[in-house]
């Protein structure tokens, strides 16, 4: 259900004195509740209700989307405070965020919206063909889920728009975790994503996810081109990510480790799909556990990349997820052969560059070896960072010579 209250009639919300409100004026998207006032009226508005947002001396900011029970009490939608919420105000933010999209990409797939940066606070959009998976992780985003989709078929011409309410953030907004098919049909097997050179399968309704990520598109190219007659090692593999782009550009063959079987399946099935079977084999397991006996067996590999998941999803787990990233990669440099290559990633906003970088050089010390960084990749252009929210920007990609 959408909202139906005149500009004239919105609610208003005001930061508390002396707020610093530059950053919003700036950009900055998100006001945390410690920072806005929270009388009684405040806190009776419903989850995802607009407001107008002032500042302490009741100067309108702009129209906010309100979660009272939520940390991130009020997302920014538009800096008007009289913007009317409606499908062409959702419209024109989809073709802003499509016309990049089809600048760069020559086959619709991709992420079609990344949140805050395309303009659209917690809602993610991937794109599949003729087929859409949109991740509604606010919930003012919930609450105008009819308007998003007919914008979304209009502007795109998908024909099929899928509900994925798997993210963790959905718990923190106070929504539910069910999935829904919000137009068309959903597909009755993995759908085929080509992307250099390689086929991958996405499982849009049971898979990790919206099914597939997009956001490691080029890091895996940059893997590829060090992946010619080499053996692979792709830990954390999810579909086949790394592996199924070496073995398409050229590689010996590619280990796949994860521990997920259905996961593997699909990359199995994408293997068959870009002729490269004969090339692959997987090993489901915990990739640590793997690890360690990998090296116990004597294996080697001339490229080794591991795509964990987010050990420091929050500020509180980054200590945690720090060393964590350093077993990763002492583990994962004892792998490599002399001379070769080794990829560590990390999709854990709280743990930046910095502090991952210095995770992975530990690592790598600790397991007797020296390397050389050539390499610092980030998220793909389908993955816009918004400068002013660091959480944007969260994929980092450090490819180290050994």
């Amino acid at each position: 259900m959408t909202q139906s209250i005149s500009p004239d009639d919105r609610p208003r919300v005001r930061l508390k004195p002396k707020t610093n409100a530059r950053g919003l004026r700036h950009g900055f998207p998100w006001v945390y509740a410690s920072d806005l006032v929270t009388d009684r009226r405040t806190r009776s508005l419903s989850a995802g209700a607009l407001a107008v947002l002032e500042d302490e001396n009741r100067a309108a900011l702009g129209l906010v989307a309100v979660n009272p029970v939520s940390r991130i009490i009020c997302r920014m939608l538009d800096a008007d405070p009289a913007a009317v919420v409606d499908r062409d105000w959702f419209s024109a933010r989809l073709r802003h965020a499509l016309e990049m999209r089809e600048r760069v990409y020559d086959a619709p797939f991709y992420r079609l919206v990344h949140a805050e940066a395309d303009g659209l606070p917690g809602v993610v959009v991937d794109r599949f063909g003729d087929l859409a998976v949109v991740q509604p992780n606010a919930a003012w985003a919930e609450t105008h889920l009819d308007l998003l989709t007919g914008a979304l078929i209009a502007v795109t011409g998908v024909t099929t728009v899928l509900k994925n309410a798997g993210g963790r953030t959905r718990a923190l907004e106070g929504l539910d975790e069910t999935s829904a098919v919000l137009a068309g049909t959903a597909p009755d097997g993995p759908i085929p994503v080509p992307m250099n050179g390689a086929t991958y399968m996405a499982d849009v309704t049971g898979g990790q996810k919206t099914g597939l990520f997009f956001d490691q598109r080029p890091n895996h190219r940059f893997a590829a081109a060090l992946s010619s007659g080499a053996r692979v090692l792709d830990v954390f593999s999810h579909v086949g990510g790394f592996g199924l782009a070496a073995l398409a550009n050229g590689a010996g063959h590619a280990l796949l480790v994860d521990g997920s079987a259905p996961a593997l399946s699909l990359a199995e099935l994408g293997a068959r799909a870009g002729a490269s079977a004969d090339r692959l084999t997987t090993r489901q397991g915990d990739a640590f556990d793997v690890m360690t006996a990998l090296r116990q067996e004597g294996a080697v590999f001339d490229v080794v990349i591991c795509d964990p998941p987010a050990f420091a999803p929050s500020k509180q787990a980054l200590d945690a997820g720090l060393r964590a990233y350093e077993r990763v990669a002492r583990l994962a440099a004892g792998l490599v052969a002399p001379g070769g290559y080794l990829g560590l990633c990390s999709c854990s906003h709280a743990a930046d560059l910095a502090r991952f970088r210095a995770a992975c050089a530990r690592g790598i010390g600790r397991a007797g070896r020296q390397g050389q960084l050539i390499h610092t990749g980030f998220a793909g252009p389908d993955h816009p960072q918004l400068p002013q929210l660091a959480e944007s920007g969260y994929l980092k990609a450090l490819f180290f010579r050994l």
